[in-house]
């Protein structure tokens, strides 16, 4: 993942962008009569195909593995997130899209997160 100030802008907006739509898709589909695992399975599908779909507009301006990963594992998270809220219990509109935001804003926090991790130190940081 690329640490210039442009793909980290573009990544948070993305994945705030998705977290919200998909919390709204999730909203609009799953209500109280649903249940919880089925909701959970269901929305997580859901999530990542509209995570697929996002991608390719996101993917123009920061790249394909640069904006996949984080866009798919949002998708999923916010939707397996508002699908369960949703199946609970009446969840209004204002919630199903302030979670998927927060989903989103968690959803690309653990990625970067488990980038930084998974990359170690590279010789480039240690030369400096």
């Amino acid at each position: 993942m690329d640490h210039r100030l442009f793909y980290v802008i573009g990544d948070f907006v993305a994945n705030l962008v998705l977290g919200v739509i998909v919390g709204l898709i999730s909203w609009a589909i799953v209500g109280p009569g649903w249940n919880m695992i089925v909701a959970m399975f269901v929305m997580m599908a859901v999530g990542m195909l509209a995570g697929l779909i996002g991608f390719f507009p996101a993917a123009i301006k920061l790249g394909a593995m640069e904006a996949m990963v984080p866009l798919m594992f949002t998708g999923m998270l916010s939707g397996m997130v508002v699908g369960m809220m949703a199946a609970m219990m009446p969840l209004p509109l204002a919630n199903a899209v302030v979670l998927g935001a927060a989903s989103g804003f968690v959803g690309i926090g653990f990625i970067w997160i488990a980038n930084s991790m998974l990359r170690g130190v590279t010789r480039e940081a240690e030369e400096s």
